[in-house]
């Protein structure tokens, strides 16, 4: 059988790992080595806001080793990405620059919701009984060493996720100092936590009664350690969880490291982990912890088998994100028939003209999200509705998504019934494709004036390029004098970005 060999590299805020794999035609994966190194990245940049000479070296004398090793198994393709640690530093930029002159390796800065989304593919791919588990109230909780994403589902969807900034490394480094105070460590970290997810369970537990969580993160498989060395059960139990959190509240981490034969760095992130975990169980009506085996690497391997296709793993990952969105406009109590009507004009439009014009798939995601969210804004209030909607798809995290995909999507809505403005005098044109968010704009107006009664007039939607016209043809006995009337002035926008004009056709319904 056909394979490839392909690194999956991971520069994270405590390690730097690095798995081969061997994946075939039959789109399955194999690992066949894996190297760690534990670095504090986040140390640095958690706590000074850069990270420094001396770690930046290391990280490049490590991939330099990484890249003999994957001589050595010649290996023929890779990603290597970077995350919080990275991200959040104030010198990111010529880290990346450094590392890329001195080992020739590209590494990519993931943002939170493109993390948290990798390492979902991941569990997707590998947990075998992720679909069985998430046909009930599941909680994924993803503790890192910077931040905690909380993400529910609810019969196989995704339905909310919610990134909360107490990781391990930031939790214990900005609370150590207080261990030589009055009062026991585990309980000022206790009282640091609950605050935020109290806040996560009043936002979205209220009304869910979560059935199971599913727990992954650097330190899972050390808990798992002092588990098994009581229990032999594939999942944890809250009986069996305060018997972890009992002992790491009990044990020094150098106690913890001889005893369980955990690496002492891992140990010294155990407290602030388990009372993370122990904090969200206590916020919610689980009874079991599943701790399934897989990892960020996993996770790379994962998305890259996954890249242009979208149903590797029997699960269109494309549906969690437009859930998350519909999640969203549920939120600002957006009128689900006109966007529903919205985005399935849309889509309509950009599948007759994606072929000819050289959209892409990303492109008809992006539009389809910018449909679900175009009125969410009118919750704040009406008279500044595009521009309110543009300000919270802009500071709301989508899960799958890039930050410069989110601005796409935010421009898109704004200029929406906004003209958009010569690329020069264009805000955000440094975080944005210009021609992308003319491209995508010019199909929403149209699509969204269709159901400008918000009455979902028009049954049926066929779009044709005919005699270099695009031709509307709209299937409804209703009268659109309304519609007709403000298709002209969309029709002009659209006809100067792509060079086709748009034709309105009505089409009595029997």
């Amino acid at each position: 059988m056909a394979y490839k060999t392909f690194a999956a590299i991971y520069v994270g805020s405590s390690r730097i790992a690095m798995k081969i794999f061997e994946v075939n035609a039959k789109k399955t994966f194999r690992q066949i080595d894996s190297v760690n190194n534990w670095i504090e990245i986040g140390k640095d940049t958690y706590s000074k806001g850069s990270v420094g000479t001396k770690l930046i070296n290391q990280v490049c004398d490590i991939l330099n080793g990484f890249k003999l090793k994957m001589k050595e198994y010649k290996v023929s393709d890779y990603r290597a990405y970077a995350t919080s640690a990275i991200r959040e530093a104030v010198n990111s930029e010529l880290v990346l620059d450094t590392v890329k002159r001195r080992t020739n390796i590209t590494v990519n800065v993931l943002s939170n919701s493109e993390q948290r989304y990798i390492i979902f593919k991941g569990l997707v791919a590998k947990y075998k009984d992720f679909h069985q588990v998430v046909s009930k109230n599941t909680a994924f909780v993803d503790v890192g060493a910077g931040s905690v994403q909380l993400s529910l589902f609810d019969k196989n969807n995704l339905v909310v996720t919610e990134n909360i900034p107490i990781g391990t490394i930031r939790v214990r480094d900005y609370l150590s100092i207080l261990g030589n105070r009055n009062g026991r460590l585990d309980k000022i970290i206790e009282e640091y936590v609950e605050n935020d997810i109290a806040t996560f369970r009043n936002m979205y537990l209220n009304d869910k009664e979560i059935k199971n969580i599913i727990a992954v993160g650097d330190v899972v498989n050390s808990i798992k350690k002092i588990i098994y060395y009581e229990y032999e059960d594939e999942k944890i139990t809250r009986k069996q969880f305060d018997v972890v959190y009992n002992t790491v509240v009990r044990m020094s981490p150098q106690e913890i490291a001889e005893k369980y034969g955990i690496l002492y760095e891992k140990a010294t992130l155990l407290l602030p982990s388990v009372i993370i975990y122990q904090s969200f169980l206590n916020n919610c009506k689980a009874e079991e912890i599943y701790t399934p085996e897989v990892d960020f690497c996993e996770g790379i391997v994962a998305s890259y088998m996954d890249e242009g296709s979208g149903s590797v793993f029997d699960h269109n990952f494309d549906d969690d994100i437009l859930a998350s969105a519909f999640n969203i406009s549920k939120r600002y109590r957006c009128n689900r028939p006109h966007i529903e009507k919205t985005a399935e004009n849309a889509l309509c439009i950009f599948d007759s003209i994606a072929k000819s014009f050289g959209l892409t798939k990303k492109e008809r995601l992006q539009l389809h999200i910018a449909a679900i969210l175009h009125e969410c804004g009118n919750f704040i209030n009406l008279h500044d509705g595009a521009m309110n909607s543009y300000h919270i798809v802009a500071n709301t995290e989508i899960i799958g998504l890039s930050h410069q995909e989110r601005m796409e999507i935010a421009n898109v809505i704004l200029y929406n019934p906004l003209a958009l403005p010569e690329k020069n005098n264009f805000a955000d044109r440094e975080e944005c494709d210009y021609v992308k968010v003319a491209k995508l704009a010019a199909i929403l107006k149209i699509a969204n004036i269709l159901d400008k009664s918000h009455t979902q007039k028009i049954e049926n939607l066929e779009v044709g390029i005919k005699n270099e016209q695009l031709v509307l043809t709209v299937k409804t006995y209703e009268d659109i004098t309304l519609e007709a009337g403000l298709f002209e002035k969309r029709a002009d926008f659209f006809e100067g970005v792509y060079g086709i004009r748009p034709v309105l056709r009505q089409k009595r319904s029997v």
